[in-house]
């Protein structure tokens, strides 16, 4: 690989959906993989096969569907099974990787693994030569690098690469380490591990400490060619590194790094739209790169500065990133013609009947606003991609309450095989109350753990945004968004999205196994 190209292996599929209430189903990550493939990374980690038949199949498909766009990376333990589950789903992939490994730490071998050092080398080796006998490019990962002991880490990353590891994965599993400590880590192995000039090093930074970003740039800087990312930065507790982050430093600053990615930066913000809409895990507005306020400006002096000259205050063209610089006020007089415009410079692809269904959705909201913001439109589309494969649909709910009196509430859904199904009930609250009545025709177990409403624009008239998380009776959490302008239809929208989300995931459910880097 040339050295002045860092690879980009994004692993939004696998351990972004490790995040609380981000599971997907196959065919929403066939549709993130297509994004992906837009966007121009190197590598997908697609899955953990062994885990569930549904992680299996997804690893499948996407092998299919990539063709040889990239490499098609399965997750797998050091054990013997894991790595033929991979084999096994990797068939189809025209550019098939492993990635097999095992903790290096002295908490994972001791309190986690409960084996020797020695014992980890073993499995180590072993589990690089039986995935060299199934695929010619395998990865080892050596989970908890950023608290291992040097030596140690050292001595297993000369062991891997001499049993036949393509690529060397130093993961600061637990967002442990800071930048100078992790840069002197990785360039420990440039002076310390015969045969590391034959393979890619490759970071993989979580970010307990924030400093995700700044790890994985460290790590390349001391001569790490490949960075493990996730689209918005999901994953497994306080998440992953940001592809967006790295990709845009990497770009925005060749005199500190020498270095660049092939990533297609236009197609960032779709991606990230993409992600946040399918998992249910919102984008916060000053989030690096992808944030609704990553180009906004307020103040006064800002203002008269970007009028003057952009890179006054921006050192990001947002055409770049994807984002459009339109300034279109959308209102009930726009025609179909501005509306198409707005979202198709959001980024927003929509067949003419997909559209149409938008169009209508917008004049009812354009009727109570003065004006339509992105925001609005972004949930707009949100809502309708949200509600495609319901297994209930909300048809209609009315609510009676006040002091005194009982709150009540009588609810009409739609089952997909088109029964209309209606209850009443009265509850604590109206919302109690809609919930209570949903129950009594939705007969599944779960246990509402979050509540939260939000205004997605500013104003009197925004639409309301309602995000809630269930958890259900095998402790699986699920995300439900729904939005209206009434916060009470927006709580029912909410509520009827996570339970259709819980009742798909049974009827796909397999065995769950987690682990990972």
């Amino acid at each position: 690989m040339s050295q002045d190209k860092v690879q980009i292996f994004d692993t939004t599929l696998r351990d972004g959906e490790q995040s609380p209430g981000a599971s997907m189903n196959t065919e929403e990550k066939l549709e993130i993989a297509r994004q992906l493939v837009r966007l121009g990374v190197d590598v997908i980690e697609a899955g953990f096969p062994i885990s569930s038949p549904g992680d299996f199949e997804s690893v499948r498909r996407i092998g299919t569907e990539v063709g040889d766009a990239c490499v098609v990376c399965g997750l797998t333990r050091a054990i013997p099974a894991d790595i033929e589950s991979a084999a096994d789903a990797l068939k189809t992939a025209a550019r098939p990787r492993i990635h097999t490994g095992i903790g290096v730490s002295e908490s994972h071998l001791v309190d986690k693994l409960r084996i020797s050092k020695e014992t980890a080398l073993e499995r180590a080796v072993a589990a690089v030569k039986l995935s060299r006998t199934f695929v010619e490019d395998v990865e080892f990962y050596a989970e908890d690098a950023g608290r291992a002991e040097p030596e140690f880490l050292y001595r297993m990353i000369e062991a891997v690469v001499a049993a036949g590891a393509t690529v060397v994965n130093i993961p600061d599993t637990t967002g442990y380490a800071y930048p100078e400590l992790f840069g002197d880590l990785i360039g420990g192995l440039f002076n310390g591990v015969r045969g590391i000039e034959n393979v890619i090093v490759s970071v993989h930074c979580h970010n307990d400490l924030g400093m995700a970003t700044a790890n994985a740039l460290a790590g390349v800087n001391a001569g790490a060619r490949q960075i493990e990312c996730t689209i918005n930065g999901i994953g497994e507790r306080a998440g992953n590194t940001a592809m967006e982050e790295v990709v845009m430093a990497l770009r925005q600053r060749p005199d500190v790094f020498g270095v660049d990615t092939t990533i297609n930066t236009r197609e960032i913000t779709r991606a990230s739209r993409m992600v946040s809409n399918i998992t249910g895990i919102g984008v916060q507005p000053n989030k690096a790169i992808v944030g609704a306020n990553a180009f906004a400006h307020s103040s006064g002096i800002h203002q008269d500065g970007i009028l003057k000259e952009r890179s006054t205050y921006e050192i990001i063209d947002p055409v770049e990133v994807g984002v459009g610089g339109s300034s279109i006020v959308l209102t009930a007089r726009s025609g179909r013609h501005a509306l198409r415009h707005r979202l198709e410079v959001l980024g927003f692809s929509l067949a003419a009947d997909e559209f149409e269904s938008i169009y209508a959705d917008y004049l009812v909201i354009a009727d109570k606003k003065k004006e339509v913001y992105d925001e609005d439109l972004e949930v707009l589309v949100g809502e309708r991609e949200r509600t495609l494969h319901d297994v209930y649909h909300l048809e209609k709910v009315q609510v009676t309450t006040g002091e005194p009196g009982i709150p009540t509430a009588t609810v009409e859904l739609v089952t997909r095989d088109g029964v209309h199904m209606i209850d009443s009930s009265h509850g604590t609250g109206p919302v109690d109350a809609v919930y209570k009545a949903i129950n009594r025709m939705i007969d599944v177990e779960n246990d509402l753990s979050e509540f939260s409403v939000n205004a997605v624009t500013r104003g009197i008239d925004a639409l309301g945004e309602v995000t809630i998380r269930v958890t259900a009776g095998d402790g699986h959490i699920f995300t439900g968004r729904g939005a209206h302008s009434d916060i009470i239809v927006a709580s029912a929208k909410a509520y009827i999205n996570a339970l259709n989300r819980l009742l798909v995931s049974q009827e796909t459910a397999g065995t769950d196994v987690t682990d990972g880097v």
